[in-house]
């Protein structure tokens, strides 16, 4: 059974976590991402991104008219080296795998308050497609899933006044190096942890994590 608010990243700010956590001190966040929503340079009509992970290579086409929004950010993001030994840090067979958080919090916290303007469904969430996680309205930021099988239900689902989940494109290579990303920790990684304790929660936990190594733009 799919429970859809454990699926929506929780696009909560670092600063809230430690005050509730009672922790006082972080580094210094930079000071701003390099791609804002208000200036995010439109990215080709569509594209190839070349992943290479611990499990083998895989090849993404991403279409700019199925989320315009969405996929001048993940060509941002791949641009500016978000996805250099990025940890796959949820999978959950026949459903989705799930990454962007990079472990470093203070990065981590102001993607999280980076979100672009939500769009339409205009592709069905089926196995193979690739599209943004989010909590709320206008929170797709830097954490993406991978469908592991046709989630059509993901086109319609209504949270937090939110509709769908808007692919980006679609897995043309490599599914099979997806499929064998690393599933037995399930859910039970906690994404506040990361975000406030990092890659120590990670490799102290959870060492057999996959990790997207690199991702390059191929035209």
């Amino acid at each position: 059974m799919i429970r859809v608010p454990q699926y929506i990243v929780g696009v909560v700010p670092v600063a809230a976590l430690l005050a509730v956590l009672g922790m006082q001190h972080i580094a210094p966040p930079p000071q701003a991402v390099p791609c804002p929503p208000e200036d995010t340079p439109a990215a080709p009509d569509s594209f190839t991104v070349a992943l290479e992970t611990t499990t083998g290579p895989v090849r993404l086409r991403l279409y700019r008219d199925w989320s315009p929004h969405g996929v001048d950010r993940l060509h941002c993001l791949v641009r500016h080296d978000h996805f250099t030994d990025l940890p796959v840090f949820r999978v959950v067979e026949g459903f989705v795998a799930q990454f962007g958080l990079t472990g470093d919090p203070a990065t981590d916290s102001l993607w999280a308050e980076a979100g672009i303007p939500d769009e339409p469904v205009r592709a069905s969430n089926k196995r193979g497609t690739i599209a943004f996680a989010r909590d709320s309205v206008d929170t797709r930021s830097a954490q993406l899933f991978i469908n592991l099988a046709d989630n059509a239900r993901l086109d319609t689902t209504t949270y937090n006044g939110v509709t769908g989940f808007p692919p980006l494109g679609r897995v043309t290579r490599g599914m099979e190096a997806v499929d064998a990303w690393h599933s037995g920790y399930g859910e039970d990684i906690s994404q506040d942890s990361i975000r406030v304790k990092g890659r120590t929660y990670l490799a102290r936990n959870y060492p057999d994590l996959d990790v997207i190594e690199t991702a390059r733009i191929m035209r």
